[in-house]
């Protein structure tokens, strides 16, 4: 059973109000209780009320509110909350994955250079894995699904291709730009990159 409180639902602010995480209803209570974050009560873009924990446990829940009981009622798990001692953003790099490597690549063959549609390209390995080359963002480059077929298991230079430009790690970038809000909670909506 996954339950709401195993859920990364709550975005978590540094004290400049910029979001760096994601936690778990049930994090973040921990968090609230030994008074490591405070969290925001919105009501709307205008209204937004940092609320201490034992404040918190008293606010009544509303009918778009989550909550969990309690031996003492009902609590309103918070959708955002804010970091009382932390100032920084976190630098982080992209995961390597399919999407993420398609935006590196900017969804072109590194061989041909050809705008590819969805379905129409996947993933190289420039040394292939058969010849211990890695999955690795400095290894892996997006490729025409017929150009991959032809070179096989051989190298770019054993296949007669050539890449356009060498495969790099993308730069950190901060947290901020990586975060996405997958539960399309609205109160998220004013601290993350569009």
């Amino acid at each position: 059973m996954n339950s709401i409180l195993h859920q990364k639902v709550v975005l978590v602010l540094n004290r400049n109000w910029q979001a760096i995480n994601t936690r778990t209803p049930a994090e973040a209570f921990c968090q609230m209780a030994s008074d490591v974050s405070t969290a925001l009560d919105i009501q709307g873009t205008d209204w937004m009320v940092p609320t201490k924990w034992e404040d918190w446990k008293k606010l009544p829940v509303r009918d778009e509110d989550a909550s969990i009981g309690t031996a003492s009622g009902r609590i309103r798990i918070p959708t955002v909350v804010v970091v009382s001692n932390f100032a920084k953003v976190p630098m982080k790099r992209p995961k390597f994955n399919a999407r993420n490597l398609w935006e590196r690549d900017g969804g072109r063959c590194q061989y041909t250079g050809k705008v590819l549609r969805p379905g129409e390209g996947n993933i190289d390995h420039v040394i292939p894995r058969s010849r211990g080359g890695a999955t690795t963002w400095e290894n892996c480059v997006l490729a025409d699904t017929g150009v991959n077929s032809r070179k096989a298991n051989r190298t770019p230079e054993e296949a007669g291709l050539k890449l356009q430009r060498q495969p790099i790690a993308p730069r950190e970038m901060p947290v901020t730009a990586l975060l996405k809000n997958p539960h399309d909670i609205e109160d998220w909506e004013p601290f993350l990159l569009s």
